[in-house]
């Protein structure tokens, strides 16, 4: 038991990260078929699972995976606004592929069942892009200042 707790310990931040990008992928899937449910445009759809994915993303990555404690409104609104420039490069990235896999590749392939397709090319997409966002999260985000910094 103090072996599972130890590595829990020294992997906790990734542990968490994986726990919550996998609610936040499940939130961005909730929504985007919920969406397409009611036949609403394929993009548009991606883009509104993403709003809701990155608000919930944001909170969960500043309260629970990377304990974000911001000094002051002016640190806060450049952890926000990094994070929401991250995501939406991230974001950039994943309607990038979505087109080339879905317009590009499907018109080769005709026959293909396009509903299961969509599926499977956007749970590819959520596992690259969970990688680009912890990523930046970690390196550019919610970095831990040092006490030199904070002096």
């Amino acid at each position: 038991m103090n072996k599972i707790k130890e590595l829990y310990l020294k992997y906790r931040e990734v542990i968490m990260y994986l726990i919550f990008g996998g609610l936040t992928t499940l939130v961005n899937f909730i929504v985007f078929a919920a969406l397409r449910y009611f036949g609403v445009a394929l993009l548009l759809t991606n883009i509104a699972a993403w709003i809701c994915a990155v608000l919930f993303a944001y909170i969960t990555n500043k309260k629970w995976v990377f304990r974000s404690h911001t000094a002051d409104n002016r640190e806060l609104f450049r952890e926000i606004v990094s994070f929401y420039g991250a995501r939406i490069f991230s974001l950039l990235v994943e309607l990038a592929l979505f087109w080339l896999w879905t317009d590009i590749i499907l018109i080769s392939n005709p026959e293909m069942n396009t509903t299961l397709y969509e599926y499977c090319v956007k749970l590819i997409i959520q596992v690259i892009v969970i990688v680009l966002n912890y990523i930046f999260s970690k390196f550019f985000i919610f970095t831990k200042k040092k006490k030199d910094d904070l002096a």
